[in-house]
């Protein structure tokens, strides 16, 4: 049986590679797990959401454990809820920022952190085998309501953020899960808000469930005219954050990451912040300037996040949006991630737009070539040992999810594609030129690998 977790759980279109059928067998694994316990499950606005769950609940029941039904939410309130509330397993039934006819199916262990490979083997395994251990017909488990329990999340938030002065702020939820929430916290905090796209909405019909500087065009436009403060968007799922500053400009995605995280590491004098092999390396010049270190990991929140339990680290996140604050939990949070941006501006008495122009914003290049799938092994194991001698000068070598070199103005990244049969290259540099010779070289070398593979 292929794998059916991926990087952010299990995902694809509803109705073939994501089925009722599937569901019902994801609920009866994670209830064969654990027996008699208690799963969270929670779902975004999505059409097929209902159904699925649905389905999920029926195999968890059938294996004797016991639901509580979240409802609609985003999937950092899920996660959060799940640990507080000392549950098993949180079960999220989202595709992210994925289009409307995707589906997904994300789990969380009792410590409220998506699972690791090793545990989503043990439940493929499960599935796999059909080793299911279902309930008598008198030991079914119970379906139990826990909306209420959203309240918990807010409480949260508002218990540890305060906000001085009325900000002027528009949030755009897309018609995703933080329909309701966002608009919610930021009033509870003091904020005039204006929402747009606040309505919860499976077909997404006003923009993408991916945030971009595309999709948020109108929200820009918004922010800009009515000369708010700051503007936020969310994805589907309410688990990444992208902020517009006051001027209705978009604000680039690595650069608030690096802002950020230099403001947690300035207020602790100090400690370590997580991001992924391919975040900008503004990042490290922000952090290393404020005090602190940075540690790169694979691309994913999951890695992200283990490793900032590993390294004890203040901050993570990918540029994407997806921001942890290990404080609270351990699963990125697109709202939690925005009150606490707007309550950097308040302490640092700035705009956004003049704190973002701080940090250098780097001419970065992305390319792929075309490689056999089966061959990706072969040609990514010659890369690592050959490529020292195209870039003989290079700072350091990470290997953790292709090949990194930092080299003495920018860096470059080799990594094999996960659904495609490429193999993809990102270069940044100080200065486009430089950044053009180092793809030039760079793609010569992997195209000279490929081919000798191919022999």
């Amino acid at each position: 049986m292929p794998r059916l977790f991926g990087t952010s759980g299990i995902r694809g279109i509803v109705n073939r590679e994501v089925t009722t059928e599937l569901a019902l067998k994801v609920g009866m694994a994670l209830a064969t797990k654990i027996r008699r316990g208690k799963i969270l499950i929670g779902r975004d606005t999505r059409v097929s959401g209902e159904t699925l769950e649905k389905a999920l609940t029926s195999g968890i029941l059938s294996a004797g454990a016991t639901v509580k039904k979240l409802g609609i939410a985003p999937t950092p309130a899920l996660a959060f809820l799940t640990k507080e509330h000392g549950l098993d397993f949180g079960v999220m039934l989202t595709a992210s920022h994925n289009p409307p006819e995707y589906n997904g199916i994300k789990i969380f262990n009792k410590d409220g952190v998506a699972l690791n490979m090793e545990q989503q083997k043990e439940i493929e395994q499960i599935i796999e085998n059909e080793s299911y251990k279902l309930a008598e017909w008198n030991e079914f488990g119970r379906c139990q309501d826990a909306s209420y329990w959203i309240k918990d999340y807010i409480r949260k938030i508002l218990e540890n953020v305060s906000l001085e002065r009325p900000w002027r702020v528009v949030v755009d939820p897309g018609c995703g899960a933080t329909y309701a929430l966002a608009p919610l916290i930021f009033k509870q905090l003091g904020c005039r808000v204006v929402a747009i796209n606040a309505q919860p909405d499976g077909h997404f019909p006003a923009r993408s469930p991916l945030p971009d500087e595309e999709t948020l065009k109108p929200l820009c436009k918004v922010v800009g005219e009515l000369g708010a403060d700051v503007g936020f968007a969310y994805d589907g799922d309410g688990d990444r954050m992208v902020a517009i500053d006051e001027k209705g400009n978009f604000a680039p995605l690595d650069q608030t990451l690096a802002l950020y995280a230099a403001h947690m590491i300035e207020k602790a004098g100090g400690g370590t912040v997580v991001t992924h092999v391919e975040a900008s390396m503004c990042i490290e010049e922000a952090v290393e300037k404020a005090g602190g270190k940075v540690v790169r990991t694979r691309v994913g929140d999951v890695s992200v996040a283990t490793a900032m339990k590993e390294h004890t680290a203040i901050f993570g996140g990918e540029p994407c949006g997806a921001w942890i604050h290990p404080a609270y939990h351990y699963c990125p949070d697109g709202i939690l991630s925005s009150v606490l941006l707007l309550k950097m501006l308040e302490e640092k008495k700035a705009k956004l737009s003049e704190l973002l122009g701080l940090i250098p914003r780097y001419p970065i290049l992305r390319e792929k070539i075309e490689c056999p799938n089966m061959l990706k092994g072969k040609v990514m194991q010659k890369i690592e040992s050959e490529i020292e001698d195209v870039f003989p000068d290079f700072k350091e070598k990470l290997t953790v999810d292709g090949v990194r070199l930092s080299l003495s103005k920018g860096w470059l990244l080799i990594r094999p594609s996960g659904t495609e049969a490429l193999i993809r290259v990102t270069v940044e540099a100080e200065r486009a030129d430089v950044a053009e010779e180092i793809m030039r070289k760079t793609l010569q070398f992997v195209d000279r690998i490929i081919r000798e593979a191919k022999t």
